[in-house]
């Protein structure tokens, strides 16, 4: 079963890879999983803020972005969104990512890791859950929050409560993992949004 990590944020000296790193590890030890970590700062996956005309072709700086993007989500049976809190919401080069495309999160699982600061990220997972509803993608209960992120991981880029976010983790990935293969399964059964 894939994974799909994303990591929401492209601000300068964001701690978003950090938290995103230790998920990605955590997710490997669990053994079920192939893990695809999307980082929306590489330069290969920015896509343009403006849309095309609806049903026009993409323009060709987009085409070959969109492309391999598109791929790669399609491709996962499910997904992990990291992202911190920006004003009580989520960033906007997430938010755009996500509209870039529909079909490829659809009647698939979604889990959040958030980071931040008093919140740890939680109004944006809220804000995300609706989004993703939109999509007709699942989101799984089971969230991990950072409060105060920056001072919860070691240089190393550990959780100084190795243990309990470990469990966490397992917890999210549980859920992830039986939702992703039921729905796997019946999309193979029958194409989502086909007649029964």
């Amino acid at each position: 079963m894939r994974l799909a990590v994303i990591v929401g944020s492209v601000r300068e000296g964001r701690f978003g890879p950090v938290v995103a790193h230790w998920f990605a590890e955590e997710a490997r030890t669990y053994g079920e999983f192939e893990i695809d970590v999307l980082d929306l700062a590489r330069a290969e996956h920015e896509l343009p803020v403006a849309f095309p005309e609806f049903g026009a072709p993409l323009p060709d700086a987009v085409r070959e972005t969109h492309r391999a993007l598109s791929e790669r989500l399609a491709a996962a049976d499910a997904f992990v969104i990291v992202t911190p809190e920006y004003n009580h919401s989520y960033p906007a080069p997430l938010k755009n990512t996500v509209d870039w495309f529909r079909e490829e999160w659809q009647a698939k699982p979604a889990g959040f890791v958030s980071y931040g600061g008093m919140a740890g990220g939680q109004r944006a997972v809220e804000h995300l859950r609706p989004v993703f509803a939109e999509l007709h993608a699942v989101t799984v209960r089971e969230t991990l929050s950072f409060h105060m992120a920056w001072e919860r991981f070691d240089e190393d880029g550990v959780p100084h409560d190795r243990e309990g976010t470990s469990a966490a983790a397992k917890g999210m990935l549980r859920q992830l993992h039986w939702w992703g293969g039921a729905l796997r399964e019946a999309r193979a059964k029958s194409p989502y949004g086909s007649a029964a």
